[in-house]
């Protein structure tokens, strides 16, 4: 290495990273090499990475080729709820998988464009049971603590991930989200988190929608141009996708600084239902965000969409989240072949999956086409306006 040091690299975005090794001013290994040193110095405290795979990581370093790929030799962190490795552990959080030393039989094809994108993977990171709540401390791995404030969660379901980029073990944390679960902790943490359009990564080979379309995977990252130039490098439809969003028209790069012009922004600080009251700091914080984008020369006004404060949405969900649950233990049992029994899995995901088990096909289906019902109502809010600025959660991130 030259003259940049480990901690410089720490403190540096993927983009910047990728930079230095095209350059030859750092090699794929020597970048690979720092980001292991870091968790080995924060991950005892932290409990980001539950499964470490550095050496695999330093031989597949030294196979990187530097011109190649829009990150060549950058570090990152798979989650481990999906970004399946073949040969590597899988265990969805849970004790279940867990106990059973369960490994994946293929790769994921995100997984793949990762690698095909000069990314290296040092490890797999914590996650809640199944990706169901929203702060990370499962039965099966215990919490995994906030760099900024270790006594605090770092969020869910992607937490795992999210602590080690905001550690600055690596500048790139694969993501996914149904509810939140890479907003949060991003939110949490300090990071941006993306969730992309249903369509735009595909989820395959293992499926073709996760959750009736509300889940969605990539990272988070420590920059808008790491999020922008990653979307750019995996986006697009796999082999057999059902569906699949339209391209872009330009690199999402590319838009990163571009003038947007004036924008019809929409925000509302408190949950227009009532329901609860968003924490002064976090109402004050929007505000001044929307007071500066006003200052910026955008159309600011205190709107948002009516549907927002539907109870019915609420109720359409919790049925058809009750059915994914459910489907996701059987699924469970089939990767391990055998029935989960009720002590393989924590309290609320079994209590959850019981639930589902008594949700008939028609409801279901009554469900799915209620939130779609709702989605319709809720886009439409977008014909006359370009965003909606809401906080991402309604109070600082919570204890553990």
């Amino acid at each position: 290495m030259t003259s940049v040091t480990p901690s410089d690299l720490a403190a540096l975005d993927a983009t910047a990273q990728a930079d230095l090794v095209r350059s030859g001013e750092v090699s794929p290994l020597e970048m690979v090499e720092a980001a292991i040193g870091r968790a080995e110095r924060v991950n005892s405290e932290l409990n980001a990475i539950i499964h470490e795979r550095f050496d695999r990581a330093r031989s597949e370093a030294v196979a990187v080729d530097p011109q190649i790929g829009a990150f060549p030799g950058v570090p990152m962190v798979l989650k481990d709820l999906d970004g399946a490795s073949a040969g590597e552990p899988l265990h969805l959080g849970t004790r279940f998988l867990r106990d059973r030393g369960y490994v994946a039989t293929a790769n994921s094809e995100l997984n793949v464009r990762f690698s095909k994108a000069g990314m290296v993977v040092i490890g797999r990171t914590n996650t809640p049971e199944l990706g169901l709540v929203t702060s990370t401390e499962p039965a099966a791995y215990g919490p995994t603590r906030n760099p900024w404030d270790t006594t605090r969660s770092t969020g869910g379901s992607s937490g795992g991930s999210a602590a080690a980029v905001a550690a600055g073990i690596v500048a790139v944390g694969h993501a996914g989200d149904g509810g939140g679960s890479i907003r949060i902790p991003a939110s949490e943490c300090g990071l941006v988190g993306l969730k992309p359009s249903r369509g735009r990564v595909t989820l395959g080979p293992e499926m073709g929608e996760a959750w009736g379309g509300l889940v969605a995977r990539l990272a988070v990252t420590r920059s808008v141009r790491d999020a922008a130039g990653l979307l750019d490098a995996v986006h697009g439809p796999g082999v057999g996708d059902p569906y699949w969003a339209c391209p872009p028209v330009r690199a999402y790069r590319s838009e990163v600084g571009a003038d947007p012009g004036s924008l019809r922004i929409g925000w509302v600080a408190q949950p227009p239902d009532g329901s609860f009251v968003t924490d002064p700091q976090v109402a004050q914080a929007t505000r001044s965000t929307a007071d500066l984008l006003l200052e910026l020369g955008h159309q600011v006004t205190e709107d948002h969409p009516v549907g927002l404060a539907s109870a019915d949405t609420t109720g359409h969900f919790l049925v058809a989240f009750g059915a994914w649950v459910a489907r996701e233990l059987d699924r469970m049992a089939e990767l391990a072949g055998e029935p989960v029994p009720e002590d393989g899995v924590e309290p609320g995901t079994w209590f959850l999956a019981e639930g589902g088990r008594g949700v008939s096909a028609a409801q279901y289906l009554a469900a799915v086409e209620g939130l779609h019902r709702a989605s319709r109502s809720l886009v439409g809010w977008w014909n006359d306006h370009d965003l909606l600025l809401t906080p991402t959660i309604a109070e600082l991130p919570p204890t553990l």
